[in-house]
């Protein structure tokens, strides 16, 4: 696996974002430039309007940029067509969004399947599986369907999903913006442990500053660019 640029997992350099209506023009973003070693958990902050929800769809290969460059595990994706980047979702970025989005007709088990089924990989229980399963603790959910579930075992459902393929980048969307503050503080946990343990990269955006503390770095994002790069005032143990 490529290393990135001097080891960064990502690399972003002058990027911008126009979206366009008609005569309009909005600049989302206004030229980012942001390195994310691997291993990294970024918080990144910001009101709304800022750029930070853009930037997760560009840095996903969700959105193509308008200027600039990204590289993803070394991988410039300007250079991939819509097939390169759908591939690169499948195989290097997972994501988890503020809504779950589970399937509400299929159990748990099979919610984090599918994932496995689209990649293309066996849907046996591999020994990562196995580990994420029990450090999100929710082996003994597989059966249950979403409603049947509370809202953080529905959200470490969709985490187990969105990493079940050992993506080499975790993008997480408000994941806690759905939940009340102890299954917050339960999911933020996972998610240190996914990084401290495991050693997955974890970009977070939050509006949360409780929330960003989790992380080893924020960003400040206003008016579409990084205003500042601080780490939080204090680390969760």
């Amino acid at each position: 696996m490529s290393s990135g640029t001097n080891g960064h997992i990502i690399c972003v350099r002058s990027l911008r974002k126009v979206y366009r209506a008609g005569d309009i023009e909005v600049e989302a973003l206004r030229g980012v430039d942001l390195d994310v070693p691997r291993g990294e958990f970024l918080s990144i902050v910001g009101p709304s309007g800022s750029g930070k929800s853009t930037l997760f769809h560009v840095l996903g290969g969700l959105t193509p940029a308008t200027g600039g460059s990204v590289e993803i595990d070394g991988v410039d994706l300007a250079s991939m067509g819509e097939g390169g980047r759908t591939e690169m979702r499948k195989s290097k970025v997972g994501f988890v969004f503020q809504k779950y989005n589970l399937l509400p007709t299929l159990s748990a088990g099979d919610n984090i399947a599918i994932a496995r089924h689209i990649a293309g990989k066996p849907l046996e229980a591999d020994a990562w599986f196995k580990d994420v399963l029990k450090l999100l603790g929710i082996e003994s959910r597989l059966h249950h369907k979403p409603r049947a579930m509370s809202g953080g075992e529905q959200q470490r459902v969709a985490i187990a999903r969105s990493i079940v393929n050992h993506p080499a980048i975790l993008l997480a969307d408000e994941p806690t913006g759905n939940l009340d503050t102890k299954n917050s503080e339960a999911v933020l946990g996972v998610m240190r442990d996914l990084n401290r343990r495991m050693g997955q990269t974890i970009l977070m955006i939050t509006h949360n500053p409780e929330a960003a503390a989790f992380g080893d770095r924020t960003v400040h994002m206003r008016d579409g660019r990084i205003v500042s790069q601080t780490p939080p005032a204090k680390r969760v143990a």
